[in-house]
């Protein structure tokens, strides 16, 4: 049995009792590839850009920044029109301290106490944090078809939204933490199946999609109930800046400016957002590098006889451990971090640079041997 809780701990919210916070181990080792940041330093040139913006904006740092943020959303709005297809404006266009901010503000507008939304498991462990912290039901959707374990069947998603009626719904393309990329056959249909919901497409990982992708940018044009997250936190290297982004409705974003806090964007913060997108083909000049060493990865593990999951993300869901938290503890041993996401007998490992490819792969050869499932299952 156990002991009650008593002190301050007894006054918070009951819905949060026992729950415990997002984490990831920030660990000094030689090879870290375990949070899907770039491996890659921000270039010298943008580095010179930024300070100079940031300079600019310094001696009015005594004001409050534009609340609106009107350059950025403008400057966000044409990066999307240019890579995703469609013809974004600004009034389309939502930004926060890093997407989990700008999903939060998802939840605060249209979920809510007695409301439900729905996201299909395994997938960004955010989602379910956000959503209960502000005090939304979250059910977990499942995942699965007759191509694979972690794929998303239409027919299945679509039985689960219509049986859910939720308000608000998380789709990933690619997903995390298994990298696979989303046919926009099961958004759309998501969308028509589940007729009072925000559908969210979370496309954190997009930049990193092999040819073909395409984006759910492409579907928004009469779908006022669809929205399209994005970060630069991970094609731009840019975790260290917090800028999360999304494109929907003007009518949606309008409505966001309901529950943002005042003035959440920093001038510093919109002035290092700008200078980016400023070199965007030069920041982006890194995805194709990191897309190189994320196939090697999946080749690597599979001349290990490993079962890396393919993907059109940064990373790889490799499977095939028998114990794969001894796994991750004996990896950190030979100075390699990845993370253990919980699924069995799975890693996922973020692709990095050339060097740190080539540590990995040494690592899982050095380890795997005595841990790796004896044959396919």
């Amino acid at each position: 049995m156990s002991e009650p809780v008593t002190g301050v701990r007894a006054l918070l919210r009951p819905d949060l009792q026992g729950r415990t916070p997002y984490g990831a181990p920030q660990l000094d080792v030689p090879v870290a590839l375990n949070t899907n940041e770039s491996s890659y330093p921000v270039p010298d040139a943008v580095v010179q850009t930024i300070v100079e913006r940031v300079g600019e904006v310094a001696a009015n740092l005594n004001r409050y920044p534009d609340r609106e943020f009107t350059r950025l959303r403008t400057e966000l709005a044409a990066y999307l029109t240019r890579t995703t297809g469609p013809v974004l404006s600004a009034d389309q266009l939502w930004a926060g301290n890093g997407s989990n901010e700008v999903l939060s503000h998802l939840v605060q507008a249209f979920g809510g106490p007695g409301r439900t939304a729905l996201g299909f498991t395994p997938s960004y462990s955010m989602h379910p944090i956000i959503t209960r912290s502000l005090g939304t039901e979250w059910v977990d959707g499942l995942r699965g078809s007759a191509d694979g374990l972690f794929d998303l069947d239409v027919d299945r998603a679509v039985e689960q939204a219509r049986t859910t009626d939720p308000n608000l719904v998380f789709l990933t393309s690619p997903n995390n933490p298994t990298g696979t990329a989303l046919s926009l056959d099961v958004v759309a249909a998501v969308y028509d199946a589940a007729p009072h919901a925000v559908v969210v497409v979370d496309e954190a990982y997009a930049e990193f999609a092999r040819p073909g992708t395409p984006s759910a940018t492409t579907l928004l044009a009469g779908r006022d109930r669809l929205v399209v997250t994005r970060t630069m936190s991970k094609a731009f290297a840019f975790a260290g800046v917090r800028l999360g982004y999304l494109a929907a409705d003007a009518q949606l974003t309008e409505l966001l400016r309901l529950v943002r806090l005042p003035y959440h964007l920093s001038a510093v913060t919109q002035a290092v957002a700008l200078a980016a997108l400023e070199h965007a083909d030069l920041m982006l000049g890194m995805v194709e590098a990191i897309k190189t060493e994320r196939d090697r990865l999946v080749d690597g593990a599979l001349a290990l006889g490993l079962r890396p999951v393919p993907s059109d993300a940064n990373f790889v869901l490799v499977g095939g451990f028998v114990d794969a938290p001894r796994t991750w503890q004996a990896l950190l041993e030979e100075g390699v971090l990845v993370r253990d996401v919980g699924i069995p007998h799975h890693l996922r490992i973020t692709a990095g640079t050339p060097q740190e490819t080539d540590a990995v792969l040494a690592a899982l050869a050095s380890v795997g041997g005595r841990d790796r499932e004896e044959q396919v299952r």
